[in-house]
């Protein structure tokens, strides 16, 4: 909020000082006044306005002004309607009497300017003055509310840099300008005016490590941009001419909200006299801007996909060729990571993450990089970081790191209500383990505050330290639906897949055959369902699903009617650890390739009835009513023989959403 200096008059004695349009100045007339008098009266020039406040007047004089008795609880006030063209070009007298003494008068010279550091508060994409009470300083969540946004200039539009360009501390060009955010100081003072004053641009120490200002000095051939705020850079005083002048200046962020870091910025201008050169300067009039630093969006299955991305490996040629198949009906764009890039680690899901992030006049997808830094590890920041494409990571040290820091392990929902709450860019959702031991695994608290500090997104926390990968894309999925709510979730369903199996069992289908046409040990019906340790494992399943099923109930504002039951069996084996954990029996069919209404599911191989695969045509009758088109693709060899499916091998970069993020009521 703008603050002006308190002005003290001294009676026979003139007093000079500056008044900004826009701002009150508060006048201490009591400390000096003389002590037998009782009350005073103001004249003042034509373009001063004054204000007496919490006193009534006293009887007004037939032909004199207003007089106001000197009360202790008086406060007086002037404001300048115009800016001066001459230093102390307007005066107010303040005259004061006594019973016993002639009057005594104060001379309060003013001199108005102009000093107005602007940004893009309504959100427009332009910056342009608002008529609102001081909004420059605050920012405020919801629609028609103030506050500018920042970007975190993430991306890299320079190709011969090797980095983000933030890391920087130079304007590449104009697509660089575009990543940052316009402020502009305007202002209109007597010509001789910075003689003896001066303006300070300036940012907390604590936060001038999270943001960058360029000053933007154009002739009429070239513009040059000079970093005057930044890392170890607080404070810059400005050189500027007398008169009417504006001046433009880029923000870029440099660091996204953090756990130690709300996310808020505050930029400030200040003035300050010097024209006492045997006293230090002081502080006349005080202005700030507060930006945002915009959060990382992630988008969810319902929104349209844009770019799949997949790796080529020894073996995946089939399976290559299906994406690419599917791709083309959905209508997106197909990356292809080649083996020497991936070194033959083709689960680019669990590599990288791909969101956004949003301001009024840009938007920018940015990839969110895992620290699990195994084979992919330099595909995000080499492929995928480029011009308006941005990067971020977060992440423990090398060692620290378990499978559940992986981005199969990271989701966010469709727009949901709760209750009152809405949540219109979704929820986070990350697995974690029931609780803590030493044998459990967790998502590293650094990503866990990296995702909660976004604030737009709020995580909810599932439990999937029950698999063995650990990854709860391994229960889950979203895919898009005309009605309810405009989704349904799907869970993967022991008892579902049992129901079918014993469905298949009556109409005389025991001895039909899970696994033909793969290598692995064939199964009939009746065996799987005769099996008890089968049973007893996927029953604990069941419990576990079931326990995540009334969390997203509950978090996500759910009911039976959104969810679908996906048939689907888990076996327990031993880890490296010799503790029992999950893995999926038969390839995972929740866990699959979302684009738009083309669902790329992975290929169950179970039992052939009537020449078709009864798994495949139980969630072709639960998902097509919905719209959906089913490919089933082989992906046994390649990804479920090494614990992943479709999803874990493939990565989307969807449409952002139409909902812009500030409007969000938090």
């Amino acid at each position: 909020m703008a603050q002006g200096a308190v002005i003290c008059v001294v009676p026979e004695r003139p007093t000079h000082a500056v008044c900004v349009l826009g701002t009150e100045s508060r006048v201490n007339i009591l400390s000096s006044a003389p002590k037998d008098c009782t009350s005073f009266s103001i004249h003042t020039s034509p373009e001063v306005v004054v204000n007496v406040a919490h006193v009534t007047p006293l009887k007004k004089n037939p032909t004199g002004p207003f007089k106001w008795p000197l009360d202790p609880k008086i406060e007086l006030s002037v404001r300048m309607k115009a800016s001066s063209t001459i230093t102390s070009d307007q005066k107010v007298r303040i005259s004061y009497y006594g019973p016993n003494s002639p009057p005594t008068q104060a001379l309060l010279y003013l001199t108005g300017v102009e000093i107005s550091l602007l940004a893009d508060i309504t959100r427009t994409g332009k910056v342009k003055p608002t008529r609102a009470m001081n909004p420059q300083g605050t920012w405020t969540w919801g629609p028609r509310r103030y506050g500018a946004i920042l970007l975190v200039n993430c991306d890299k539009d320079n190709p011969k840099s090797s980095t983000m360009d933030f890391k920087d501390d130079k304007v590449h060009d104009h697509r660089d300008l575009q990543d940052m955010s316009l402020m502009t100081l305007n202002t209109r003072t007597p010509k001789d005016f910075f003689t003896k004053y001066q303006l300070v641009l300036h940012v907390a120490k604590s936060e001038m490590d999270k943001v960058r200002v360029f000053h933007a000095k154009r002739d009429k051939s070239s513009s040059k941009y000079e970093v005057v705020l930044g890392p170890q850079q607080p404070s810059h005083v400005l050189t500027l001419p007398g008169g009417q002048h504006s001046a433009d200046f880029y923000v870029e962020g440099l660091a996204f909200p953090d756990a130690t870091f709300p996310g808020l910025i505050s930029l400030g201008i200040s003035l300050l006299d010097t024209s006492n050169p045997e006293t230090p300067e002081a502080l006349v009039f005080q202005d700030s801007v507060t930006f945002r630093v915009a959060p990382w969006i992630m988008t969810p299955n319902t929104q349209p996909p844009q770019e799949v991305y997949v790796c080529r490996i020894f073996d995946n040629e089939d399976f290559l060729n299906s994406v690419m198949s599917l791709t083309k009906k959905a209508k997106c764009k197909l990356t292809v990571c080649p083996e020497e890039e991936n070194v033959n680690d083709q689960w680019i899901q669990d590599e990288m993450e791909i969101g956004y992030i949003q301001a009024p006049h840009k938007t920018l997808p940015v990839v969110f990089d895992s620290p699990r830094n195994r084979g992919l590890k330099n595909f995000p920041i080499k492929r995928v970081m480029g011009p308006d494409f941005g990067y971020v990571t977060r992440g423990p040290q090398a060692g620290q790191i378990t499978g559940l820091d992986s981005f199969g392990n990271l989701e966010v929902s469709p727009p949901v209500t709760v209750g009152e709450k809405e949540y219109p860019l979704g929820r986070i959702l990350i697995g974690n383990s029931s609780y803590p031991s030493n044998e459990s695994r967790e998502m590293h608290r650094t990503l866990q505050d990296f995702l909660t500090a976004q604030q737009v997104q709020a995580p909810v926390q599932l439990y999937s330290d029950w698999l063995d990968v650990g990854h709860i894309d391994e229960f889950l999925s979203f895919v898009p639906a005309l009605d309810r709510k405009g989704f349904r979730l799907l869970l993967a369903s022991p008892r579902t897949c049992y129901q079918l199996f014993e469905e298949q069992e009556k109409e005389g289908h025991g001895e039909a055959l899970m696994f033909e046409g793969v290598k692995r040990k064939k199964q009939q019906i009746k065996s799987i369902l005769s099996n008890k340790k089968l049973r007893e494992h996927n029953s604990y399943v069941e419990h576990c699903i079931n326990w995540n099923r009334e969390v997203l109930k509950r978090e996500l504002g759910l009911e039976k009617g959104d969810i679908i039951d996906v048939p689907q069996l888990y076996q327990l084996l031993k880890n490296s650890r010799g503790t029992l954990k999950a893995e999926a029996f038969f390839p995972n069919m929740v866990n699959m390739l979302v684009l738009g209404k083309y669902l790329g599911i992975p290929k169950p191989f179970g039992p052939i009835i009537n020449g078709r695969c009864c798994l495949e045509e139980k969630v072709r009758s639960l998902l097509e009513p919905l719209g959906l088109h089913c490919t089933f693709i082989d992906d046994f060899t390649p990804y479920h023989m090494l614990h992943g499916e479709v999803h874990c091998g493939t990565n989307v970069r969807r449409k952002p959403f139409p909902f812009k993020w500030w409007n969000m009521v938090l």
